[in-house]
Order: C-alpha cells, then structure tokens, then sequence
C-alpha cells in the first residue's frame, strides 16, 4: 500500500479531495464510499469548496454509505444517513436520489445486508473507499477479530462504544442502538480504490499495525494490505509509530506528480 504523510489533517482532506475530483472528471457518475465522524470531515470540506468554485461538476457522482444503526428511523438526527445528507450529501449539492445505504429498519435484517451488498454490485462497485480506523484498528464497524472475508452483515456494538457515542444522543446511553449494519472487510476490499485517512497520535498504533504488523483479524485495517490500490493517508503524529516513516516520505516525495494517489 502507499503511505502518504502529510503535515496535518486539513492537508490531508484536501489531498484526498483533490483525488475524488480527478476521479469525477475522468467518470462525473463515479459511486464514492464515505464514512461518518469527524475524522473525514476536512476531505468533505475541501471538496466542496471545489464544488463551490467550480472545481469539480458532482450533479451525476452517486454516494455508497458504510455503516447505520439498526432500529434508528432514517429521519432521526443521528442515523448515518441523515448525518451524510448533512455533511455530505448538501454541501456537494448531492440529492438523495444519488445515495445507496443499507436499510437499518428493515423487519428482516439480514435480508437488508444481503440486499446492499447485490445493490452495490448492481451499481458497478465503489470507486473509491474513504475509511477512517478506530484505535483498535477498526474500519467501518468491523471490530478486531472480524473475518477478513466477511460480507455486509449486523454486528453488536461494545459498551464502550455506546458509551463513547452517547454524546451524540443527549448523553443517554439508553438512547444509542445496541446494533449496527457495517459493510464486512470483504465488501470494503472489493472498492477499486480505498483511502483511509488517519490523525492525532491516538491512531499512532493502529496505523502501525495496519501498514507494517502481519495481516491479521486482531487488526481489521490491516486487510488493506491485500487490496491492489490502497491509500492511507496520515498526519505526522498518526505517522509517529511508523518504521518506514523515512522511506515512505522519499517514495511520495518522488513518485510522478501525474500518478496521484
């Protein structure tokens, strides 16, 4: 994979923003897969103040969603898909009609995975992934020890995680889902082209292990060793854990300007 090490996180969104806009004016309907939380936010931002300037033409790109809660209706304020249509969908002048998303309310759940992913390959795939990584290696809701193969699927979510999403919820834990519907790492490798963004020196570790430890399940994010165009894309303190921090700097900083990432 190619480790790209910027100075900080607003130049790294806007690295990755620059790339979704080549993709765009090669393919204008090209299906982009984004991710919630804050960690993406500065790819978003910069790409639509590409939008806004006339950068780039997004009025045929189509959105894929990574992950939702199961059981939250679509119009809650906190449900993935309503958090996309605000920080997405708007600022890229994006309709709904261009948006893919599992169906966390669905009676059958099961049944509402297996029909994203036939959806997703219906569309023709994703183009590019945008991944963030949890400090356990994590992507998407693929927690350490899901199967590198695993498809689009329900998982529980950790107290923990419920605990650290309550403040999205008024601070009551009792409010936030107990499941969640996530594309499996299968899925997410099947993308032509997955970008994961990471920053702050809390990610330091994960980083490490996804980019130089072994391909394994305790490290979900790891699984992106095996994909034929994979991207991440750190800032220095994400990087501060990295071995190879020297080489991967020198081979970016001499690879052919019109390569991209």
């Amino acid at each position: 994979m190619e480790v790209v090490i910027v100075p900080d996180a607003k130049a790294g969104g806007e690295l990755i923003a620059e790339a979704m806009a080549q993709l765009l004016r090669r393919k204008p309907d090209a299906l982009l897969g984004v991710a919630t939380g804050s960690t993406p936010l500065p790819v978003y931002e910069a790409l639509a103040a590409k939008v806004a300037t006339g950068g780039v033409d997004t009025s045929r790109a189509r959105i894929a969603q990574l992950d939702e809660y199961v059981g939250l209706p679509a119009e809650h304020p906190e449900s993935y898909r309503s958090v996309l249509r605000r920080e997405v969908l708007e600022p890229l002048g994006i309709g709904m009609d261009a948006f893919m998303g599992p169906d966390g309310t669905a009676e059958d759940v099961q049944a509402a995975c297996e029909a994203y992913d036939r959806a997703l390959a219906t569309a023709g795939g994703v183009d590019v992934q945008l991944l963030g990584i949890g400090t356990d290696g994590h992507i998407g809701f693929n927690e350490p020890c899901s199967s590198l193969a695993s498809r689009t699927r329900i998982k529980t979510l950790t107290e923990q995680t419920r605990i650290d999403n309550a403040r999205f919820f008024d601070g009551d834990i009792d409010q936030v889902p107990h499941h969640v519907i996530t594309q499996g790492i299968g899925t997410i490798l099947e993308a032509r082209h997955l970008v994961l963004l990471a920053t702050g020196e809390g990610k330091a570790d994960a980083v490490a292990a996804t980019v130089e430890g072994p391909v394994a399940a305790i490290c979900p994010a790891s699984a992106l060793q095996l994909h034929r165009h994979a991207t991440v894309v750190v800032d220095e303190a994400a990087a501060s854990k990295l071995k190879l921090a020297g080489y991967f700097r020198h081979t970016y900083a001499n690879k052919p300007q019109w390569q991209g990432i």
